[in-house]
Protein backbone atom coordinates (compact mmCIF):
# COMPACT_ATOMS: atom_id res chain seq x y z
CA UNK A 1 0.00 0.00 0.00
CA UNK A 2 1.54 3.78 -0.87
CA UNK A 3 1.14 5.71 2.31
CA UNK A 4 1.66 9.09 -0.20
CA UNK A 5 4.77 10.36 2.23
CA UNK A 6 6.64 11.75 -1.17
CA UNK A 7 7.61 14.93 -0.83
CA UNK A 8 6.97 14.91 2.48
CA UNK A 9 9.30 15.98 5.82
CA UNK A 10 9.73 14.79 8.69
CA UNK A 11 11.61 14.97 11.96
CA UNK A 12 11.93 12.49 14.59
CA UNK A 13 13.17 13.15 18.09
CA UNK A 14 15.42 10.57 19.57
CA UNK A 15 15.84 8.93 16.64
CA UNK A 16 19.51 7.35 17.05
CA UNK A 17 18.56 4.18 18.41
CA UNK A 18 15.31 2.11 18.97
CA UNK A 19 12.00 2.93 18.70
CA UNK A 20 13.17 6.27 17.05
CA UNK A 21 15.24 4.29 14.00
CA UNK A 22 12.20 2.02 13.22
CA UNK A 23 10.31 4.83 12.75
CA UNK A 24 12.40 6.99 10.77
CA UNK A 25 13.20 3.37 8.51
CA UNK A 26 9.37 3.33 7.93
CA UNK A 27 8.96 6.95 6.90
CA UNK A 28 11.97 6.86 4.74
CA UNK A 29 11.03 3.64 3.27
CA UNK A 30 7.52 5.53 2.59
CA UNK A 31 9.04 8.33 0.78
CA UNK A 32 9.30 11.00 3.02
CA UNK A 33 12.68 13.19 3.69
CA UNK A 34 13.80 12.43 7.15
CA UNK A 35 15.76 14.31 9.97
CA UNK A 36 17.52 12.13 12.39
CA UNK A 37 17.48 13.88 16.10
CA UNK A 38 19.83 12.78 19.16
CA UNK A 39 22.75 14.57 20.75
CA UNK A 40 25.89 12.47 19.42
CA UNK A 41 26.54 13.07 16.11
CA UNK A 42 28.56 9.95 15.26
CA UNK A 43 25.56 7.93 16.33
CA UNK A 44 23.34 10.21 14.28
CA UNK A 45 25.61 9.98 11.42
CA UNK A 46 25.61 5.96 11.38
CA UNK A 47 21.84 5.72 11.64
CA UNK A 48 21.76 8.50 8.66
CA UNK A 49 24.07 6.46 6.46
CA UNK A 50 22.18 3.66 6.48
CA UNK A 51 19.36 5.16 5.77
CA UNK A 52 21.08 7.22 2.57
CA UNK A 53 22.53 3.78 1.44
CA UNK A 54 18.72 2.34 1.28
CA UNK A 55 18.03 5.59 -1.08
CA UNK A 56 16.41 7.77 1.88
CA UNK A 57 16.82 11.43 1.93
CA UNK A 58 18.09 11.92 4.99
CA UNK A 59 19.71 15.27 7.49
CA UNK A 60 20.88 15.39 11.23
CA UNK A 61 19.87 18.09 13.59
CA UNK A 62 21.45 17.89 16.92
CA UNK A 63 20.61 19.57 20.24
CA UNK A 64 19.10 18.59 24.16
CA UNK A 65 15.07 19.07 23.93
CA UNK A 66 15.15 19.69 27.36
CA UNK A 67 16.18 22.86 27.29
CA UNK A 68 14.83 25.67 25.44
CA UNK A 69 17.96 26.88 23.46
CA UNK A 70 18.34 22.96 22.45
CA UNK A 71 14.70 23.10 21.14
CA UNK A 72 15.42 26.36 19.17
CA UNK A 73 18.70 24.66 17.74
CA UNK A 74 17.06 21.84 16.38
CA UNK A 75 13.86 23.38 14.92
CA UNK A 76 16.23 25.69 13.04
CA UNK A 77 18.27 22.68 12.12
CA UNK A 78 15.34 20.43 11.01
CA UNK A 79 13.41 23.74 9.24
CA UNK A 80 16.55 24.61 7.21
CA UNK A 81 17.40 20.64 5.85
CA UNK A 82 14.13 20.47 3.86
CA UNK A 83 12.74 23.75 3.68
CA UNK A 84 9.67 22.88 6.15
CA UNK A 85 8.54 19.99 8.43
CA UNK A 86 5.37 18.30 7.26
CA UNK A 87 5.27 15.41 10.31
CA UNK A 88 6.99 15.62 13.92
CA UNK A 89 7.46 12.24 15.69
CA UNK A 90 7.78 13.08 19.68
CA UNK A 91 10.02 10.13 20.10
CA UNK A 92 12.32 11.60 22.75
CA UNK A 93 11.87 10.31 26.39
CA UNK A 94 12.82 7.90 29.00
CA UNK A 95 13.26 7.60 32.21
CA UNK A 96 16.98 8.39 34.03
CA UNK A 97 15.43 6.87 37.53
CA UNK A 98 13.46 3.04 36.63
CA UNK A 99 12.20 2.75 40.24
CA UNK A 100 9.24 0.83 40.85
CA UNK A 101 8.81 2.38 44.54
CA UNK A 102 6.85 5.72 44.38
CA UNK A 103 8.25 7.20 47.73
CA UNK A 104 11.91 6.36 46.71
CA UNK A 105 11.74 8.70 43.91
CA UNK A 106 13.19 11.90 44.73
CA UNK A 107 10.96 15.55 43.43
CA UNK A 108 13.81 16.22 41.23
CA UNK A 109 13.62 13.04 39.33
CA UNK A 110 9.87 13.16 39.09
CA UNK A 111 10.40 16.79 37.23
CA UNK A 112 13.45 15.47 35.05
CA UNK A 113 10.89 12.45 33.73
CA UNK A 114 8.27 14.82 32.91
CA UNK A 115 10.31 17.52 31.04
CA UNK A 116 12.03 14.28 28.98
CA UNK A 117 8.97 13.30 28.28
CA UNK A 118 6.48 15.95 28.13
CA UNK A 119 8.65 19.31 28.00
CA UNK A 120 10.45 18.10 24.71
CA UNK A 121 7.60 17.43 22.89
CA UNK A 122 5.63 20.41 24.17
CA UNK A 123 8.76 22.70 22.53
CA UNK A 124 8.79 21.21 19.56
CA UNK A 125 5.28 21.64 18.63
CA UNK A 126 5.49 24.95 19.70
CA UNK A 127 8.24 25.40 17.03
CA UNK A 128 7.00 23.51 14.64
CA UNK A 129 3.51 23.25 14.43
CA UNK A 130 2.41 27.15 13.45
CA UNK A 131 3.86 26.41 9.78
CA UNK A 132 1.36 23.33 9.36
CA UNK A 133 -1.37 25.21 10.67
CA UNK A 134 -0.46 27.69 8.30
CA UNK A 135 -0.14 24.90 5.32
CA UNK A 136 -3.45 23.63 6.21
CA UNK A 137 -1.56 20.11 6.61
CA UNK A 138 0.25 18.55 9.32
CA UNK A 139 1.18 15.42 11.62
CA UNK A 140 2.11 15.76 15.18
CA UNK A 141 2.55 11.94 16.45
CA UNK A 142 3.80 11.36 20.10
CA UNK A 143 5.12 8.25 20.99
CA UNK A 144 3.45 6.84 24.45
CA UNK A 145 3.73 3.87 26.58
CA UNK A 146 1.04 1.39 28.11
CA UNK A 147 2.98 1.97 30.76
CA UNK A 148 1.30 4.60 31.05
CA UNK A 149 -1.66 2.69 32.44
CA UNK A 150 -0.05 0.56 34.64
CA UNK A 151 1.37 2.38 37.25
CA UNK A 152 4.67 0.45 36.93
CA UNK A 153 7.96 2.78 37.30
CA UNK A 154 5.37 5.61 38.55
CA UNK A 155 7.47 8.47 37.66
CA UNK A 156 7.83 7.34 33.89
CA UNK A 157 4.37 5.78 33.86
CA UNK A 158 2.57 9.05 35.07
CA UNK A 159 4.50 10.77 32.39
CA UNK A 160 3.45 8.85 29.50
CA UNK A 161 -0.42 9.35 31.01
CA UNK A 162 0.70 12.93 30.78
CA UNK A 163 1.61 12.95 27.05
CA UNK A 164 -1.20 11.13 26.01
CA UNK A 165 -3.17 13.35 28.07
CA UNK A 166 -1.17 16.53 26.17
CA UNK A 167 -1.66 15.05 22.85
CA UNK A 168 -5.27 15.08 23.34
CA UNK A 169 -5.68 18.69 24.31
CA UNK A 170 -3.55 19.86 21.36
CA UNK A 171 -5.52 17.47 18.90
CA UNK A 172 -8.93 19.62 20.24
CA UNK A 173 -6.83 23.34 20.14
CA UNK A 174 -5.71 22.17 16.54
CA UNK A 175 -9.00 21.32 15.06
CA UNK A 176 -10.08 22.50 11.86
CA UNK A 177 -6.39 23.29 10.78
CA UNK A 178 -5.54 20.33 8.74
CA UNK A 179 -3.27 19.19 11.06
CA UNK A 180 -3.62 16.13 12.84
CA UNK A 181 -2.25 14.58 16.30
CA UNK A 182 -2.26 11.45 17.76
CA UNK A 183 -0.35 9.31 20.14
CA UNK A 184 1.01 5.72 19.60
CA UNK A 185 1.48 3.62 22.79
CA UNK A 186 3.69 1.00 22.44
CA UNK A 187 3.67 -2.37 24.29
CA UNK A 188 7.07 -4.47 25.39
CA UNK A 189 8.97 -3.40 22.57
CA UNK A 190 12.32 -5.77 21.59
CA UNK A 191 15.27 -2.72 22.13
CA UNK A 192 18.37 -2.62 24.08
CA UNK A 193 16.49 -1.13 26.96
CA UNK A 194 15.17 -4.47 27.68
CA UNK A 195 18.57 -6.84 27.89
CA UNK A 196 19.35 -5.78 31.91
CA UNK A 197 15.27 -6.80 32.45
CA UNK A 198 15.48 -9.86 30.86
CA UNK A 199 19.25 -11.25 32.17
CA UNK A 200 17.29 -10.11 35.78
CA UNK A 201 14.65 -12.36 34.53
CA UNK A 202 16.32 -15.18 32.97
CA UNK A 203 17.92 -15.42 36.66
CA UNK A 204 15.13 -15.24 38.94
CA UNK A 205 13.78 -18.24 36.76
CA UNK A 206 16.95 -19.81 36.61
CA UNK A 207 16.77 -19.51 32.21
CA UNK A 208 20.33 -19.01 31.74
CA UNK A 209 21.19 -17.76 28.24
CA UNK A 210 18.05 -19.43 26.67
CA UNK A 211 16.72 -15.99 25.58
CA UNK A 212 13.48 -17.56 23.56
CA UNK A 213 12.53 -19.51 26.85
CA UNK A 214 13.03 -15.89 29.04
CA UNK A 215 10.71 -14.13 25.97
CA UNK A 216 8.10 -16.79 26.21
CA UNK A 217 8.21 -16.37 29.45
CA UNK A 218 7.88 -12.34 29.62
CA UNK A 219 5.40 -12.75 26.75
CA UNK A 220 2.90 -15.20 28.25
CA UNK A 221 3.24 -14.22 32.52
CA UNK A 222 4.52 -10.88 32.48
CA UNK A 223 2.69 -9.31 30.11
CA UNK A 224 -0.35 -11.59 29.30
CA UNK A 225 0.17 -10.82 25.76
CA UNK A 226 -2.66 -12.03 23.05
CA UNK A 227 0.68 -11.80 20.32
CA UNK A 228 3.62 -14.66 20.75
CA UNK A 229 6.11 -12.35 20.56
CA UNK A 230 7.94 -8.93 21.49
CA UNK A 231 7.20 -5.89 19.88
CA UNK A 232 9.55 -4.33 16.99
CA UNK A 233 10.42 -0.86 16.38
CA UNK A 234 8.89 -1.64 12.72
CA UNK A 235 5.87 -2.28 14.63
CA UNK A 236 5.70 1.38 16.01
CA UNK A 237 6.97 2.33 12.83
CA UNK A 238 4.34 1.18 10.61
CA UNK A 239 1.79 2.76 12.44
CA UNK A 240 3.18 5.85 12.49
CA UNK A 241 3.95 5.93 9.14
CA UNK A 242 0.25 5.22 8.58
CA UNK A 243 -0.89 8.29 11.36
CA UNK A 244 1.44 10.16 8.99
CA UNK A 245 0.00 9.90 5.95
CA UNK A 246 -3.07 11.23 3.89
CA UNK A 247 -4.86 7.79 4.47
CA UNK A 248 -5.37 9.03 8.32
CA UNK A 249 -6.87 11.87 7.66
CA UNK A 250 -9.94 11.33 9.72
CA UNK A 251 -7.72 10.07 12.67
CA UNK A 252 -7.09 12.40 15.25
CA UNK A 253 -7.10 12.66 19.13
CA UNK A 254 -6.23 9.27 18.99
CA UNK A 255 -4.29 7.39 21.66
CA UNK A 256 -3.28 3.81 19.87
CA UNK A 257 -1.97 1.06 21.66
CA UNK A 258 0.16 -1.32 19.46
CA UNK A 259 1.01 -3.78 22.39
CA UNK A 260 0.31 -7.54 21.94
CA UNK A 261 -2.93 -7.55 22.91
CA UNK A 262 -1.30 -6.97 26.74
CA UNK A 263 -3.81 -4.04 28.12
CA UNK A 264 -6.49 -5.15 29.86
CA UNK A 265 -9.53 -3.15 29.42
CA UNK A 266 -11.09 -1.39 26.20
Amino acid sequence: MDFMLSGKRALISGSTSGIGIGIAEALARCGASVVIHGRDRQRAEVVANDLRQRGGEVAIALGDLTTDEGADAVASEALAAFGGIDILVNNAGGTQNPVHDWFAMPVIDWLDTYNLNVGTTVRLVHRLSPPMVERGWGRLVQIGSTAGLSGVSPGYASAKAALASVSFGLSKSLKFTGVTVNTVSGGMIDTPMLDDFFARTADAHGFGDDRDRTVQYVVENVMRQAVSRLGTPADIGNMVAFLSSPLADFVTGANIRVDGGASPSV
